[in-house]
């Protein structure tokens, strides 16, 4: 494959033709079906899938087919099947991987930025779903046709874009049970989904974290009462709470006191991570807008590397029961709901966390307060298999001929993306190209949400050579 071409054909396509209907894209509401109940209804999810089936049809790659595929009472699904390259010996499958469903708007966007207001400034693309996970589809469509047009060669290729990702893929594995017959044996599976530390270098996520999500409801009063008659009497919700949050978690150190949510940190990631603090120094820490003093957890960027990828994590991410503080009175609540989610190591077993968190929770209440648990929800995380020397050989060339020579490193991401604790079950055999345009200060999932352009298209010349390299696996 002729890189300069290939390069040379990325650039073009994302200055003349991706940016455009990138904009365009951003300024759907395709709010992710955990966010919007009426999305059937709505159509904002379907608007999408149109938005980019009609673009990709439109790019005339030779052989493709362009088909949105709808199974009942599902959020629908876009299926591009692109044959190999003439002469290509059959690799197997190289699947490819984005969505088009977005997280919430949520509020506190910039002046002049908003969730679905595209605006691109000096180099950037602002707007919900630029970088997670809008672009993935145009990039991964813009690699097959830059091996083609600098004369490589790709097996066949086939992208998968969902509409549910940002609500835990529940609609996934019926998919892929729909179109095994279709998909073959795939041997890559290459997701734009994910990032790294900065954008000097490409990077490859080698972990996954999972997760376990519950809510918490302690009541002790059927209503509210006076909190200067019921206090000393009445216990107090939150107290209990409180107490339960103590069976979980240290509330100094903030360790994890279930030992059913820790596994054994395997020495090569943990050498990972040590890479990666020598690579990108500062950037972990740097990534996120600590507030005035506030200072992270450690000094040690090896040891917040591996508590972001390798260890059980706490946040509670939503309350209920609790008045505004202007409109607060002297009253005792009847109850306090928390939303506990846990971020799991990549290997832990899912399944029993949660249910030792359930028991963690319910038994032996103080003052016999009753416990609720709902919405229990819990996934699985990954741990990538050992790249094949092809694959690492393709790496070393995109980050010689696309990144100027500087060396792709590995990253742990703390987040999940349950997709590929899927597809590692289905196919063990295959190698993983987990990677990206996202950066820790992308804002994926917060305001300001961006796309940093120059690094998204060299993203996509990467993948070009890890196709061009698959077909000859």
């Amino acid at each position: 494959m002729d890189t300069a071409a290939a390069n040379e054909t990325i650039a073009r396509l994302w200055d003349a033709e991706i940016l455009p209907s990138l904009t365009e894209f951003v300024a759907i509401p395709a709010l992710s079906p955990a966010f919007d109940p009426a999305w059937s209804s709505a159509g904002h999810l379907d608007a999408a899938v149109e938005h980019l089936r009609a673009w990709i049809t439109g790019r005339g790659v030779e052989g493709a087919e362009v088909e949105v595929v709808r199974l009942p009472d599902r959020t629908p699904l876009l299926l591009v099947d692109v044959p190999a390259t003439p002469g290509a010996p059959d690799t197997g499958t190289a699947l490819l991987y984005g969505h088009l469903d977005k997280q919430p708007p949520v509020g506190g966007w910039a002046e002049g930025l908003g969730p679905w207001t595209p605006v691109l400034r000096d180099g950037r693309l602002y707007g919900r779903g630029s970088a997670d996970d809008g672009y993935a589809g145009y990039a991964a469509t813009a690699a097959i046709e830059a091996v083609r047009a600098a004369g490589g060669a790709h097996g066949r290729c086939v992208l998968i874009l969902e509409t549910g990702e940002e609500s835990g893929s529940p609609d996934l594995p019926a998919y892929l049970d729909h179109l095994a017959d279709r998909l073959g044996t795939v041997s890559l599976v290459v997701c734009l989904d994910s990032g790294g530390n900065d954008y000097e270098r490409l990077w490859l996520t080698t972990s996954l974290r999972g997760m376990v999500s519950v809510d918490l409801t302690v009541r002790v009063l059927d209503a509210g009462a006076h909190s200067g008659l019921a206090s000393g009497v009445v216990p107090s919700s939150f107290r209990i709470a409180r107490h339960l949050l103590d069976r979980l978690e240290d509330s100094e150190t903030g360790e994890i006191r279930l030992k059913e949510m820790h596994v054994d940190i395997p020495d090569d990631r943990a050498a990972e991570a040590a890479a990666t603090a020598r690579s990108a120094p500062g950037a972990i820490v740097n990534a996120f807008p600590l507030a005035d003093a506030t200072r992270p957890v450690t000094e040690d960027e090896v040891e917040l590397l591996l508590n972001n990828s390798w260890r059980p994590t706490l946040s509670v991410i939503g309350a209920s029961g609790f008045p505004e503080p202007l409109d607060a009175g002297n009253v005792l609540r009847p109850f306090t709901t928390l939303t506990l989610s846990f971020r799991l190591p990549p290997t832990a077993d899912h399944e029993h966390a949660l249910a030792v968190l359930e028991r963690t929770l319910t038994e032996d209440v103080p003052y016999g307060a009753t416990v609720e648990i709902t919405r229990s929800e819990s996934a699985p995380g990954w741990n990538a298999p050992a790249l094949a020397p092809w694959l690492n050989d393709a790496l070393d060339q995109a980050s010689a001929h696309v990144f100027d020579g500087s060396p792709w490193r590995t990253i742990g991401l703390g987040g999940s993306i349950p997709f590929m604790g899927l597809l590692a079950d289905e196919y063990p055999a295959a190698q993983f190209v987990i990677t990206g345009a996202l950066g820790a200060d992308s804002n994926a999932h917060v305001p300001n949400e961006w796309l940093h352009v120059k690094h998204a298209k060299r993203v996509t010349a990467a993948v070009a050579h890890v196709l061009d390299a698959h077909s000859r696996s």
